[in-house]
């Protein structure tokens, strides 16, 4: 087994992943910026490196930094989160190249995998059905074009990167030239990259995603599934599992078909299949998300394993000890994402101290969080503060938990989202569990925002 693991990342992940390695038994080196000097990371890893000033371009996105603090401190690893360098494949090439495992796919696999383009393609090769789709796109006039053979709406998407960026619903074609053109300088700021690509659109679909695990000899097996339809411009803000409404026989099979096509492409290690299930339950594989994910703590709630240490037995070459027909599936988890932004003016961000950090407890309640009191929220990074996460026997009991465990979590100091999850708990739809991807949009003014 490793005897030490750098991190290449912050916050709740990173404060996730040094809990792990504790667990069992081994070193943590975490590698910060200077705003991140006194985070709750920084105090509990074994060892820190600062990599560099608070923007993350030159500290968390600093790959030579980065493996410079892995050389000095002698780790034997790179676990590197969500985000960041989580699915960059030089970075991948580079620990490779200086003998340092990096905790995550192989960089050819990840080359194919993360972009979105190739991965539909290799996907639909090993038996996934897909949506209509076009190839990468670099100008209007090959858009044009190919949007002939899939008519309207659709749904244009970004080729590489994530977070909801890009993405736009195109609905008629007087619109379709601006909003092309909205989305490419979006995507060119955020990834360096223009290429886009096009997506027939299904009306009231729900995003449904499948968690895999496989090691390095081929053994796989598949952890269940999450609902992410709660979402804001495509950007998840609650996930629960397993999804309402979807037949335990659909869920079977959609697992077993995507175990079996990412061991046809020689995946390893934890990755999350995408799909959307339209209103017939028939499901089209999306994307794929070749690291952890955020929303792991549901599955891990269902399941009883804990994916970070899965992940590095993985990495460290250990056979995977799970077989599917021993995988047990037991009530029912929700999670809720807390951000730092004003849900009441169009969710802004937002930075200052924390004056006071009570986080809800009780029975079956999980807080990961990096906040206390004191702590100053940095203006350079993602505005996640929190993951609430409940467990309990029925979806009914796991929605009444989550009620209550929002309406005792306390985060002074700042505006955070809490408020518009007490709204979205109570609201009829999600109580019924039939939500989809533009739900939240559609109810805007239900859900007061």
């Amino acid at each position: 087994m490793f005897k030490k693991i750098l991190i290449a990342n912050r916050g709740e992940i990173a404060l996730r992943v040094i809990r792990a390695c504790r667990e069992m038994g081994i070193r943590s080196v975490i590698a910060h910026s200077e705003a991140d000097r006194h985070s709750l990371p920084v105090r509990m890893a074994d060892e820190r490196i600062c990599i560099g000033p608070g923007q993350s371009g030159k500290s968390y996105l600093n790959v030579p930094n980065i493996i410079s603090a892995a050389l000095i401190s002698n780790a034997e690893a790179i676990h590197p989160g969500y985000g960041f360098l989580s699915e960059n494949t030089s970075f991948a090439e580079i620990c490779g190249d200086v003998n340092i495992t990096f905790i995550g796919p192989s960089a050819e696999v990840m080359s194919v995998m993360s972009d979105k383009v190739s991965a539909r393609e290799a996907m639909a090769e090993a038996g996934l059905p897909t949506l209509t789709g076009t190839p990468i796109l670099r100008t209007f006039a090959e858009a044009l074009e190919a949007v002939k053979d899939i008519g309207y709406p659709l749904m244009l998407k970004a080729v590489a990167g994530g977070g909801g960026r890009g993405i736009r619903l195109i609905k008629r074609p007087d619109e379709f030239e601006r909003v092309f053109n909205l989305a490419q300088n979006e995507v060119r700021e955020a990834f360096k990259d223009d290429g886009l690509y096009l997506e027939h659109y299904l009306e009231r679909a729900r995003h449904i995603e499948i968690q895999v695990l496989v090691d390095n000899y081929g053994n796989g097996v598949h952890l269940g599934e999450r609902n992410c339809s709660c979402q804001r411009r495509n950007q998840k803000v609650l996930e629960e599992s397993p999804s309402p409404h979807l037949p335990r026989e659909l869920r079977d099979e959609i697992g077993r078909k995507s175990v079996r096509a990412v061991q046809q492409v020689g995946y390893r290690n934890a990755g999350t299949l995408e799909f959307l299930v339209d209103e017939q339950d028939r499901y089209y594989f999306m994307e794929m998300n070749t690291r952890l994910q955020v929303e792991h703590p549901v599955t891990e709630l269902v399941t009883s394993l804990d994916l970070v240490k899965e992940q590095i037995r993985i990495a460290d070459g250990q056979p995977l000890q799970l077989q599917q027909d021993k995988i047990q599936f037991r009530g029912h988890s929700i999670e809720c994402r807390i951000t730092a932004e004003d849900a009441d003016a169009d969710f802004r961000p937002q930075t200052g101290v924390i004056e006071q950090y009570l986080p809800p407890g009780g029975p079956g309640v999980r807080v990961d969080s990096h906040l206390f009191t004191g702590y100053e929220v940095p203006p350079h990074y993602d505005s996640l503060l929190a993951k609430l996460i409940v467990w309990a026997d029925t979806r009914e009991a796991a929605i009444a938990r989550m009620q209550r465990a929002l309406d005792e979590f306390i985060i002074e100091g700042i505006t955070t989202t809490i408020p518009f999850h007490q709204r979205l708990l109570r609201h009829p739809g999600f109580i019924s569990g039939d939500t989809y991807t533009r739900f939240i949009q559609e109810e805007a003014a239900a859900l007061g925002i």
